[in-house]
């Protein structure tokens, strides 16, 4: 083999390395030092595609499970106020059977009625004044619409009705002065304890399915984070070795290259 100072084979080589190991080494380090195993495209362009769509189910599920628990928190207020008006009615309905006795004098039934009116006006009240958030719940029939996925078809409607007494028909107390009239007030109070029995049963079934629906979603999103924490993050037992490899090939690189620098100096003994 000629010897020559102009090409040193051994030293291009051994720089070659050197650039290789320590492009490899930082990028140990940088995975390292962040905790992820893809820091740019670069690092895995086809696996950065994929956490970045798992990236955003996940946020998704997670603001998901908060909307289905402020939507079961919005439904638990609709139906404690058909509880609390569940209550008046049943009231209601005692004085209604009081009233229908003969026992009862005008001065009596007029006590009952003021009650009763008392009682009405209660439950406009409540319908009134059931808010959430700023939000008017019964005192008007609306729908609701809950996000409860990631997907824009993920939802679910809820429908809530007027409760007011004039919707339940018990507003009208003035015609109570007979027997006859509250035996009569009698059935209209039961047909608004049967209305008010159906939205509760409707409003307590949706807040029971709400309760699986954040199960589902908690259990999708550990699913979703667990497959994305694969994909992206350090392996530090194989990172650290790797780091370990490069360390000491670096310096093994090093050291050549300085060998193949020095080795042309023999070539001066030639010249003397």
């Amino acid at each position: 083999m000629a010897l020559s100072v102009a090409t040193n084979i051994g030293a291009l080589a051994a720089a070659k390395s050197a650039s290789s190991v320590n492009s490899s080494m930082e990028t140990s380090m940088a995975r390292l030092a962040s905790g992820q195993r893809i820091n740019a495209a670069r690092d895995d362009s086809a696996g950065l595609a994929i956490a970045s769509r798992l990236t955003s189910e996940a946020r998704g599920l997670d603001m998901a499970a908060r909307n289905a628990a402020d939507a079961q928190a919005m439904v638990d207020t609709i139906e404690s106020s058909h509880n609390e008006i569940h209550s008046i009615l049943q009231r209601m309905r005692e004085l209604a059977v009081q009233g229908a006795n003969d026992t009862n004098g005008t001065a009596d039934r007029s006590n009952i009625r003021t009650e009763l009116n008392a009682l009405r006006d209660e439950i406009d009240a409540i319908s009134t004044n059931t808010m959430w958030a700023g939000q008017a719940l019964i005192s008007a029939s609306a729908d609701f619409i809950y996000q409860l996925g990631d997907a824009g078809s993920e939802n679910i409607t809820v429908t809530t009705s007027l409760v007011t007494s004039s919707a339940l028909s018990v507003s009208t107390t003035s015609n109570l002065s007979t027997a006859a009239a509250f035996t009569s007030f009698i059935n209209t109070v039961n047909s608004a304890i049967a209305t008010i029995a159906t939205y509760r049963a409707s409003y307590g079934a949706v807040s029971n399915r709400l309760d699986h629906t954040m199960s589902n979603l908690a259990t999708n999103s550990e699913a979703v984070k667990a497959s994305l924490g694969r994909i992206q993050d350090t392996d530090f037992a194989a990172e650290t070795t790797n780091l370990a490899k490069q360390q000491i090939l670096q310096q093994a690189a090093t050291s050549m290259l300085a060998q193949a620098n020095a080795s042309k100096q023999t070539i001066l003994s030639l010249l003397q």
